[in-house]
């Protein structure tokens, strides 16, 4: 079990650390002024956004750009302290930050991934997908932001390497109280 534990916390360092630059690079793009980006990233945003028919990134919504501001705000200063934890491994006191790290993130991309799924997209200027496998092909660039939280917020409930040594204080406070 502790290698299967070391193991989720590798990729979870990796989700976190890779989140770094994504946010920063490509995904603040949708809120921040275009003259603080580098012309080759805004290349990419729109290359991005064509080649995988995702509109979102070039016009967003306002509630796609609420999303966005929550990344920006709650989430980025968190990502350094969480791959910290997870790449030095065993660290219980990010389970509780965890915990509201991943059910914020899973509960805000579950309308998005909807949206891809089932928006009837306008055919311009930004066109988004239409067909299903372009709409699949979409999802699946959103759903490792949404699996990889689920099983964060799984392994920090339900591991005992995360939750066990709580579980045991309970036990003993209730054996000292008798």
């Amino acid at each position: 079990m502790a290698i299967l534990i070391r193991l989720l916390e590798w990729v979870f360092f990796l989700y976190f650390a890779s989140h770094i630059p994504i946010t920063l690079a490509i995904d603040l793009q949708a809120l921040l002024p275009a003259q603080y980006y580098s012309q080759s990233l805004k290349d990419l945003l729109k290359w991005y956004a064509a080649e995988f028919k995702d509109p979102m990134m070039m016009a967003p919504p306002a509630w796609f750009k609420s999303f966005i501001f929550c990344e920006a705000l709650l989430q980025t200063p968190f990502f350094p302290v969480a791959a910290y934890a997870f790449f030095k491994g065993g660290c219980r006191w990010i389970r509780t930050p965890a915990i509201v790290y991943a059910t914020h993130v899973a509960t805000s991309v579950v309308p998005i991934i909807a949206h891809v799924l089932f928006h009837d997209f306008p055919k311009g200027p930004h066109p988004g997908p239409e067909t299903p496998a372009e709409r699949l092909t979409l999802a699946a660039i959103y759903a490792p932001y949404l699996l990889v939280p689920i099983i964060l917020l799984l392994t920090m409930l339900f591991s005992t390497a995360y939750n066990g040594e709580l579980r045991g204080a309970k036990g003993q406070m209730g054996k000292k109280s008798r």
